[in-house]
């Protein structure tokens, strides 16, 4: 099976600036990261402060956030929108995209 090329969307700056806004953020809200290297997709967690930016952010392929009511999915897009990430909002998750495939269009938040 043949993988698709990746560029790079987001650099250190971006992260930092979102985990430091989720930190900040009023409502405790999970997130998980899948490793663009190993595939590797973590557990949820609620901790932005330490865990978040532990491994730095080089790999991290894309970043969900669980959003479980209406009035938090707004207040997480709206900080996400004032950051301007490359992403797509769901039902009750919002995707952050660290990697896009070359060539593919990708939607900002």
């Amino acid at each position: 099976m043949e993988s698709k090329l990746k560029q790079q969307l987001m650099n250190n700056t971006k992260w930092e600036e979102i985990r430091v806004a989720m930190y900040n953020c009023p409502y405790n809200v999970q997130w998980r990261t899948k490793d663009l290297e190993s595939g590797y997709i973590s557990p949820w967690d609620g901790e932005w402060y330490y865990h978040f930016k532990d491994g730095g952010y080089k790999t991290i392929e894309w970043l969900e956030i669980k959003v479980e009511t209406v009035e938090i999915r707004d207040e997480v897009r709206t900080i996400l929108r004032n950051i301007h990430v490359p992403g797509v909002a769901c039902d009750n998750v919002i995707r952050v995209y660290g990697y896009g495939e070359v060539g593919s269009f990708m939607d900002y938040l």
